[in-house]
């Protein structure tokens, strides 16, 4: 729609103008610095930051049944800036002008109610939100796109020309930085670091295609974290793990999207996604308390982080029931089906433990909840999500676990509503499923094939047939009419189908 087209009462609203006041927060020593340059941490302690908006008071008074109006009619205009993530200009990044943002199609994911098969087997009502139907088929691009409009920000008001940007990945994120560091070539070169044979074949080839230069090293994602870390800390590259506060800012949108969804009425509703390095969780927290704050939404839907039993350090935190006791451990890994939550050390812990409490006391009692679930889990409830139509990675059946397992902890009440997060599309993490058929999943795993989720292909090639076609040699008359006719015969027979 054309911006004449809208009711004039709203038209003065839908336009977002940068006028915000950003500034960052440190975790740790609570000291602020100024956004004109790129800061991962805080240069005083170290500690991880978290952007604030000195504005942010200004948008409370704006009633939330406007805020309503304005999303709502936002996301029938025809402009590119606001499609995307941006549509939530003045929570992300009220300070980019539109002409900044880079939006490549991120956002807007959309949210598919279960089936009556899988809901009666999960146990109760749940929706999938599949955020691997962004650009670069994963949750990344949310917070890449604020990233990199952010630095598009600084280039276009002339305090960055070139810029090599590094990340560490399991996998989407390398491929998330990439695709969206060549939409902005020749300013932006890209260079990602991963673990060695730790990332499948299908996310590998992401990074490449774009054209970024990628590194593969020993270890896990953990050491990978270490290194960019080090680079980041002594030369002038733009880091862009989550580390970045400006990728966590992106992600907000997820619970945005996740309010608009349901109309703003988040009662019912229980947030499900997994932990990995923490970031996700950080920022859906975040954006669920802004709005909260704005009068947008009334209520604080519950949330629960989930974590593999092979890499589950927030997990096993938060298992201590007195705050007081709680002494946050890294893990060693375990080799995980969920490759990008397989995390021993996140680098949002801090962003986790802070925002929890924030979350909690809002909602004036607990919200914020933590369950571990089994890789056996994790694979049979991905494929049985993707048998009744959905699109979950692995990470997805980690997250429909969860939801199984909470509902069984009495987390989950009788008359809530699951949103599920299923991080990418399933396609990235095929290969766990070839594996799974074939009966080959490496025994450190710790998965064993059921054989009523097996799924093979038939080969058919009648052995009394001389002649059948190949590439280069088609059958022709009576030959092909043979073949044919085999062929139907043996489908038919095979399915039982009857004329």
């Amino acid at each position: 729609m054309k911006l004449s087209d809208f009711p004039d009462d709203i038209k003065p609203y839908l336009i977002p103008k940068p006028n915000g006041d950003m500034f960052y927060r440190c975790l740790g020593c609570n000291k602020t610095f100024g956004i004109e340059k790129l800061l991962y941490t805080c240069p005083a302690c170290n500690q991880v930051l978290l952007l604030y908006d000195n504005h942010f008071n200004s948008l409370k008074d704006i009633p939330g049944n406007l805020w309503h109006k304005i999303f709502d009619y936002r996301k029938m205009l025809n402009l590119p800036a606001v499609k995307g993530i941006y549509r939530f200009h003045e929570f992300i990044g009220s300070v980019i002008p539109l002409e900044s943002i880079v939006y490549l199609g991120e956002g807007h994911t959309p949210v598919i109610r279960a089936n009556k098969t899988l809901e009666a087997a999960a146990g109760g009502p749940f929706f999938f939100k599949n955020d691997g139907q962004n650009p670069s088929a994963s949750f990344k691009d949310r917070g890449m796109a604020s990233a990199l409009s952010y630095i598009q920000f600084l280039i276009h008001s002339g305090k960055l020309s070139e810029v090599l940007a590094i990340c560490a990945s399991t996998g989407d994120t390398s491929a998330s930085a990439a695709l969206y560091g060549s939409y902005l070539t020749p300013h932006i070169k890209s260079a990602v670091l991963l673990p060695h044979k730790k990332v499948t074949p299908q996310q590998l080839s992401q990074p490449l295609g774009s054209g970024a230069v990628v590194f593969e090293m020993p270890g896990v994602f953990d050491d990978c974290m270490k290194v960019v870390e080090s680079l980041s800390s002594q030369y002038k590259v733009a880091l862009l793990n989550s580390k970045n506060a400006w990728r966590i800012l992106g992600q907000e949108s997820y619970s945005y999207e996740i309010a608009q969804e349901f109309e703003y009425d988040l009662a019912d509703k229980v947030i499900i996604l997994p932990i990995g390095n923490a970031g996700n969780l950080s920022a859906v927290m975040s954006g669920f308390i802004k709005f909260y704050e704005a009068g947008i939404i009334n209520t604080l839907p519950k949330i629960i982080g989930v974590q593999s039993s092979h890499a589950d350090p927030v997990f096993r935190y938060y298992s201590e029931p007195d705050p007081a006791k709680r002494k946050f451990v890294p893990v060693a890994v375990k080799p995980s089906v969920a490759q990008a939550a397989m995390i021993g050390n996140p680098v949002s812990m801090p962003r986790i433990i802070h925002l929890e409490n924030a979350y909690n006391e809002f909602a004036g009692k607990q919200k914020v909840f933590f369950v571990q679930v089994e890789e056996q889990s994790i694979m049979d409830w991905g494929l049985k999500a993707n048998r009744n139509g959905h699109i979950a990675c692995t990470h997805g059946g980690e997250s429909l676990a969860a939801f199984v397992k909470a509902r069984s902890l009495g987390l989950i009440d009788a008359n809530e509503v699951g949103v599920i997060d299923s991080t990418a599309h399933a396609i990235k993490f095929s290969g766990f499923q070839d594996m799974y058929f074939q009966k080959t999943i490496p025994a450190d795993f710790e998965v064993s094939s059921n054989p009523e989720l097996i799924n093979l292909p038939v080969y058919l090639r009648p052995n009394d047939l001389e002649k059948v076609p190949e590439p280069g040699k088609p059958l022709e008359g009576k030959d092909l009419e043979i073949f044919i006719n085999r062929i139907s015969d043996e489908i038919a027979a095979y399915l039982k189908l009857s004329k």
